[in-house]
């Protein structure tokens, strides 16, 4: 057993990922930011489809084409379709902001518990 709380390294001079899983088509990540952010003019456009909580801290995303922007607190989540443009913009520089993302190809069937759809940006 571990927790998403333990090995966090004291100096973070980049955004910290590590792969918890990988399974059948899935990947879950922890990555842990701390003032970090996605430099300027780039953009992450990614061939799998993302969820992602933010488990503690705060964090700011920024999309393209459609434009729009996100601000998440711990607790909030999303989903980042597979092609969406999108960048870090802001992350908490005072606390280490700590995401749990899952990734998976078109391949994998699933829904959100409740019957909720998970908001699109």
């Amino acid at each position: 057993m571990s927790s998403l709380f333990d090995h966090i390294p004291k100096d973070l001079p980049e955004e910290h990922v590590d792969t918890l899983l990988e399974h059948r088509g899935v990947r879950v990540e922890r990555i842990v930011s701390r003032g970090h952010s996605t430099p300027e003019g780039v953009w992450y456009c990614q061939d799998t489809d993302e969820w992602v909580l933010l488990v503690q801290g705060e964090a700011a995303l920024e999309y393209r084409s459609p434009e729009g922007h996100t601000r998440l607190r711990a607790g909030d989540w999303l989903f980042i379709p597979a092609g969406r443009q999108h960048r870090v913009s802001w992350t908490a520089h005072d606390q280490d902001t700590i995401w749990l993302a899952l990734h998976w190809t078109g391949d994998v069937a699933g829904h959100a518990a409740g019957g909720l759809q998970p908001p699109r940006p």
